[in-house]
């Protein structure tokens, strides 16, 4: 018997492929936090040096989608595939990175990227943790500064975070309040 009916996880992953399309039109990211529970945790890692990991809805809206995803005007993520595993309640979707600069032309980051997902049931994330080439969004960065097709937002961004230091959310490697392999599978 599966640990959530397929049907179920389904109408999740519809909706919050809407709701992430949604978010691309806008800009605005942080209506995706109210797919996570109360205490629900968000993280990846950012490099060599450091992970960032959300804990608790408020920081998952104001970190992960607020901070984080501050300046990404016209970034988008389209999913690729998504997998739906309702034995273990987890969901794993592989995604794109495209960058569109001043002049409206697409760059697509090189590298998979995807997010893992762990479902709480009632329509809501338990965790969810995200891999990418962060070496290649970096070097896309930088290429986009040089050239100036970026907006003003996005430079404002990359000048607050050059003299932050490690910004909110962000741990040294391993230090993370919850681990990044996510909970339901750090003991395993």
């Amino acid at each position: 018997m599966p640990r959530f009916p397929r049907a179920e996880l389904q109408e999740v992953v519809d909706r919050w492929l809407a709701a992430n399309i949604e978010a691309e039109r806008t800009g605005d990211w942080r209506p995706l936090a109210d797919f996570f529970v109360a205490d629900g945790s968000y993280g990846w890692n950012i490099g060599p040096t450091d992970d960032v990991m959300c804990v608790g809805i408020d920081e998952i809206r104001e970190i992960a989608f607020g901070q984080e995803m501050a300046g990404l005007l016209g970034w988008r993520y389209p999913y690729q595939r998504v997998l739906v595993d309702d034995e273990q309640g987890e969901v794993l979707g592989f995604w794109k990175q495209v960058a569109t600069d001043l002049d409206g032309v697409e760059h697509e980051v090189y590298g998979l990227g995807g997010s893992w997902f762990g479902y709480a049931g009632d329509g809501k994330w338990a965790w969810q943790r995200d891999f990418f080439d962060f070496g290649h969004v970096a070097d896309l960065y930088i290429r986009l500064l040089k050239a100036g097709k970026v907006s003003a937002e996005f430079s404002e961004r990359m000048a607050k975070n050059a003299g932050a230091g490690r910004l909110p959310g962000w741990y040294p490697l391993g230090a993370t309040p919850s681990p990044l392999w996510p909970p339901s599978v750090a003991a395993g």
